[in-house]
């Protein structure tokens, strides 16, 4: 029998020659054969039969034992001594049972790699064959099964003699192909099958909306990801690209229409998006029917209708934007129930929401300017001002007890000398005689670092009173802003003899209070925030623990004590009322979707104006789209967001893939609405916020555009007749015919405010040919005309960027802010600028402009008219807020920053 019989008849498998038998002839006569078994293999020799297992191969060795013969030992048995063998024999028999037993040892690896590959090149092949994007969920999933071998081993074999003399060919392609790279394999097929369906599909391209889509809209279209974050530029057609990817899906059979769900932000844009997909579908000759546009509050409802067996409503006074009204009606309720309620609401409200509780830098924080001691401080309610906000806090709430005092004061006996002034403590209670000192001390017990020579002088202060056997009544800050020094204070003023009736209602001279509708809407805020996070008591306390400690005062904690009772009560009129608000509608939803109450029968996603997403939204949207098979697309701009304040978390947006799951995020970068002049203008400026996703935005007009415009009024009073007489000289263009329409019957002019307030400024004013329209920023989002005008491109607290700030509480509920300055506001420019097609006229008042305005006119982005005669100005060198303007003094002219009386810089004045 033939040693290959021999093999198959001992039932060792025969798949390839190495794996049956492997043999020699050796010199002076000594044949041997090897045979490959089960647990290892036979060495058959003319006189001996003898098992080799597979771990005993490491451990042979040849050693000499005459001049040319050998001896195979395996050591550790002493019986495995095969001698007599010449050197060729002894070296051919060692590397073929190594050679042999390495191939056996990887056998196992390599069917593994092999099955692999066949898988990896079935998807490959599946997609190029059907033109398909191969999808990041299959991808992830073949990495997921790649079998765990030791690579580098594998990769290093063409070093490894033994082992590329055990590898046939196909086994080196098979590991050829498991060492490539798949993700770069898969993104260079994908690319491939793009670019073929950009021209298969091109009419496809061209017909589906009214105008054909750009190779970057059709790329978006085909990119048929699970996850695709697709970064708009103001009118780069992220619409089209929505109802583009719909009717794509459907034509090719990827997505039937009533698996398709299309969630817009509000119901004017749901209504417009189901308008359109609708028409475009049936303009191509597709089925519409069951695809659904809605609103996430709508869907939200309908989720929790499916899940509970029980669809809820809309509160009532929710539908009818009353929400901060019915806050008030609480409020009411509860002050007209608890007299510690009323208490801690009107103490809230009169004395710590003017109060910031940083008190590092209160200089950034004056308000008020005291011309006879000539310097910056704080107004109260009597309308003296006072240095610091502790010194305010105490004399508000003097002034409503009702206490007679006298602010700084010189004290009874003369103590000035030479190198020091005349003593004047903080307070004087003339009905008593008792002097008062507020301390600066904080929460460590200790002053500020900056008060050099701070403690000394509260000691210098004590002896004095000591000395001249005057009372002295003492508070620290720590104990002021955690409102139990006020307890404290109240005992001891009385046990001087001093009468205290607490009156919220008092006449108020001085600083205007925080009105109850004002706080109302504060807390309103705080809700929709602290709904739309998920955050409850207990998570609350953990952010508060975690806080800066300007955070975990008293005063937080006396706001969110009223936030807490405010809260409960609404909940108990919602459940009474049997409804929900827009919060509850996206919480629940998404809890029901998370734990398959509901399972939604969408399987492709599309979500527009993505940079407005809360985290509510972002969790329902993440639930709905968390089953295999899924796919989302969502469509935004991050430079337009603009609505942190009311839920928005931009982090949604620039951190798509830690929410959503690794994807592709494609730009929209030519927009069909702007100049390239406007596009270079509002990049530029906008772009200064570090946080943002790049963008090189390109405009599809041929022309570059008019320059922006930036024209100064004399004062606030004037702005309407410097609109009046820019939109003069526009009409007199249109009537001449150097300016004609371009999509509608008439020229158009949006002039867009950045409060409501700034109608005020639109002259009344008509000319045919040309429509002058007021919106505010906030409401002209996805709108655009010929021409913008921004009124208002002023500075101070109704300024541009706006001055209003926010309570610290918020910080507590609301998304991280960003820390560059203004961040939001520049946004909002950015916005107002990019909704002209034509022309951006921005209007400041001389000598009171917008930090922005200045920065836009310093970078040389804006061309100031001539005509307007705009002074030379400069930004604040010290604040960087406020602007440098002629004024005069006891010494003559000099420029002041007109952040004054917060900043008090000023430098010389140069005369022309």
């Amino acid at each position: 029998m033939s040693s290959q019989e021999a093999a198959h008849s001992d039932g060792s498998s025969a798949n390839t020659a190495d794996e049956r038998w492997v043999g020699s002839q050796g010199q002076h006569g000594q044949d041997w054969e090897l045979r490959k078994r089960v647990d290892g293999y036979e060495l058959l020799t003319q006189r001996t039969r003898t098992m080799i297992a597979l771990d005993e191969i490491e451990r042979m060795s040849i050693r000499r034992r005459w001049l040319i013969l050998r001896e195979l030992v395996i050591v550790g048995r002493s019986t495995a001594r095969y001698r007599g063998l010449s050197r060729r024999a002894a070296k051919s028999l060692s590397a073929s049972l190594r050679r042999s037993a390495l191939r056996e040892r990887v056998s196992s690896e390599l069917r593994s790699i092999i099955e692999w590959n066949d898988a990896v090149e079935g998807c490959m092949e599946r997609a190029v064959s059907n033109s398909r994007w191969i999808p990041e969920e299959c991808i992830e999933a073949l990495i997921a099964s790649r079998p765990n071998v030791d690579t580098a081993r594998w990769f290093a074999f063409r070093a490894g003699e033994e082992l590329e003399a055990a590898l046939s060919d196909e086994d080196r392609a098979a590991i050829e192909l498991f060492a490539r790279d798949l993700p770069a394999w898969a993104a260079d097929i994908n690319e491939a099958i793009l670019q073929r369906e950009l021209i298969d599909r091109r009419d496809f391209f061209d017909l589906i909306e009214t105008s054909p889509l750009t190779d970057e809209q059709a790329r978006a279209v085909v990119c048929f990801d699970n996850r695709v974050n697709v970064v708009a530029s103001a009118g780069s057609g992220k619409t089209s690209v929505m109802v583009a990817r719909a009717a794509y899906a459907i034509e090719r059979g990827f997505v039937p229409p009533e698996r398709i769900l299309l969630l817009a932000f509000n119901k004017a844009a749901a209504v417009e998006l189901q308008d359109r997909v609708s028409k475009r579908l049936t303009a191509v000759g597709l089925p519409s029917a069951g695809l659904r546009a809605s609103t996430f509050h709508s869907f939200g409802l309908g989720v929790i209708g499916d899940a509970t067996g029980r669809k809820p409503r809309l509160a009532a006074w929710l539908d009818g934007g009353q929400d901060v009204g019915m806050v008030m009606r609480i409020v009411d309720e509860l002050r007209g129930e608890s007299m510690s309620f009323r208490f801690k609401w009107d103490m809230y409200r009169l004395l710590f929401a003017r109060i910031s509780e940083d008190s590092s830098n209160e200089e950034e924080l004056f308000d008020a300017w005291d011309k006879v001691k000539r310097r910056s401080g704080f107004r109260t309610y009597g309308g003296e001002v006072v240095k610091s906000q502790g010194e305010r806090l105490i004399a508000d709430w003097l002034f409503l007890n009702g206490v007679d005092y006298e602010y700084e004061r010189p004290y009874s006996v003369d103590v000035a000398t030479s190198s020091r002034s005349q003593y004047r403590p903080d307070f004087y209670y003339p009905t008593v005689d008792v002097w008062h000192e507020h301390w600066a001390i904080g929460h460590d017990g200790k002053p500020p670092r900056s008060f050099m020579g701070y403690a000394e002088g509260m000691a210098w202060k004590r002896t004095l009173h000591a000395t001249h056997g005057t009372t002295l009544v003492e508070t620290k800050w720590a104990d002021i802003i955690d409102t139990s020094g006020f307890s404290a204070l109240a005992d001891e003023l009385t046990a001087l003899g001093l009468q205290l009736e607490w009156n919220p209602d008092r006449p108020i001279p001085g600083a205007k209070p925080v009105d109850n509708k004002e706080l109302a809407r504060l807390i309103r805020t705080f809700m929709a925030h602290v709904k739309s996070n998920s955050l409850t008591r207990e998570t609350m306390q953990a952010r508060l623990q975690q806080a800066p400690n300007k955070l975990r005062t008293q005063r937080t904690k006396l706001f969110l004590a009223l936030y807490w009772e405010i809260h409960d009560r609404w909940q108990a009129k919602l459940d009474a009322d049997d409804s929900v608000d827009f919060e509850d509608m996206l919480v629940r939803a998404a809890d029901y979707v998370e734990d398959g109450s509901s399972q939604p029968h969408y399987d492709l996603v599309l979500v527009d104006e993505f940079q407005d997403a809360s985290q509510a939204r972002a969790r329902l949207i993440a639930a709905l789209v968390k089953p295999p098979g899924k796919y989302l697309l969502a469509v935004g701009d991050d430079w337009q967001a603009i609505n942190r304040f009311a839920g928005a978390d931009i982090s949604v947006m620039t951190k798509f893939e830690r929410r959503f799951g690794k994807g592709q995020v494609l730009n929209l970068q030519t927009t069909f609405r702007c100049t390239q002049e406007i596009c270079d203008v509002s990049s530029a400026f906008v772009s200064k916020n570090p946080r943002q996703l790049i963008k090189q935005v390109q405009s599809a007009q041929p022309d570059r555009g008019e320059r922006v415009l930036s024209l100064a009024a004399a004062s606030t009073e004037a702005v309407p007749a410097a609109i009046r007489a820019w939109l003069d000289g526009l009409a007199a263009d249109v009537s001449s015919g150097r300016i004609s329409p371009r999509r509608d019957d008439v020229v158009t002019v949006d002039v867009l405010g950045r409060y409501n307030f700034d109608r005020d400024l639109v002259p009344d004013w008509s000319a045919a040919g040309v429509r002058v329209t007021f919106r505010t920023i906030h409401k002209s989002k996805g709108l655009e005309a010929d021409y913008v005008i921004v009124p208002n491109l002023g500075r101070g607290r109704y300024g541009f960027p706006s001055q209003i700030a926010d309570d610290p509480v918020l910080e507590l509920a609301m998304s991280q802010a960003e820390d560059f300055p203004h961040s939001e506001e520049r946004r909002l420019l950015y916005v107002a600028l990019t909704r002209a097609r034509r022309q951006a006229v921005l209007i400041g008042v001389a000598g009171a402009e917008s930090p922005f305005l200045i920065e836009l006119i310093n970078d040389g982005l804006v061309t100031a008219d001539p005509e307007s005669n705009r002074p030379a100005t400069s930004i604040c060198p010290e604040c960087r807020e406020g602007t440098l303007v002629s004024r005069s003094g006891p010494y003559g002219a000099f420029y002041g920053c007109t952040s004054f009386p917060r900043c008090r810089h000023t430098a010389q004045y140069i005369r022309a």
